[in-house]
């Protein structure tokens, strides 16, 4: 159940994946792993009793007050938690940030938008819904790029785990949420915005950064854009409740 009054200036930082073991690691549970990420790296712990059908963790980043956010809900559900917890502690969706998987970008890519479409996603498609189909909250997508094997479905590889040479990337990437979500409490979202997206920021180390495969390339020419967008939709009614 939910308890505690709404909480001054809160923000929500949530999460998407599925949960259960089976599901850990795997491409369409990044969100989760990036959510861990900040509740590690800022001493947040995630508590296991359940909010509003979410594991959630308050703390504070940069002196903002934060709750940490993961729906249990099951991918195509996750606005029910999200819907829930907003209206809740009173928290309007500008401050609502979301982190998720994306197809649409190469693999490790990593990009801040204050507002969008859900892109085929089935749990931002359902947080929109929730907002009662309002889009305009910011959300924070890590790309997960499309299979370099046509035959792989999208269904499967948004449930497969990353292949062994993506994962330093993802690593990577997942550092970078890190950074960003940082940035938006110290600096806000605009200043944040104008800074996180930048590929030759100075103050990013990318020294570290291992080179660019070029298989991303061709992984956007190899599937053909009309696939795309309907294939997360039309996954089978099995596969229904995971699939995004």
């Amino acid at each position: 159940g939910l308890s505690g009054g709404p909480i001054k200036d809160l923000w929500l930082v949530v999460g998407l994946g599925n949960p259960g073991t089976r599901y850990d690691g795997t491409r369409h549970n990044i969100g989760f792993r990036a959510v861990d990420e900040v509740a590690r790296a800022h001493g947040i712990a995630l508590a296991s009793k359940l909010k509003a059908n979410a594991q959630v963790g308050v703390g504070s980043i940069a002196g903002e007050s934060v709750m940490l956010v993961k729906p249990m809900t099951f991918m195509n559900l996750s606005g029910e938690s999200v819907g829930k917890l907003s209206r809740y502690y009173k928290v309007p969706k500008e401050k609502v940030l979301v982190i998720y998987d994306d197809l649409d970008l190469p693999n490790a890519k990593v990009k801040l938008k204050l507002r969008g479409g859900h892109g085929g996603h089935n749990g931002m498609r359902s947080i929109i819904e929730h907002f009662g189909g309002k889009s305009d909250f910011p959300r924070l997508r890590i790309g997960i790029g499309r299979p370099v094997n046509k035959r792989i479905p999208i269904p499967k590889h948004v449930l497969m785990r990353f292949a062994k040479e993506e994962q330093e990337d993802i690593a990577f990437a997942v550092a970078d949420c890190v950074k960003i979500v940082e940035n938006i409490m110290v600096n806000g979202l605009d200043k944040a915005l104008s800074t996180s997206n930048q590929k030759k920021n100075p103050k990013k180390n990318h020294n570290n950064r291992p080179p660019k495969k070029k298989k991303v390339k061709s992984e956007k020419e190899v599937v053909s854009e009309g696939d795309a967008q309907s294939e997360p939709i039309v996954a089978s009614a099995g596969d229904g409740e995971v699939v995004g």
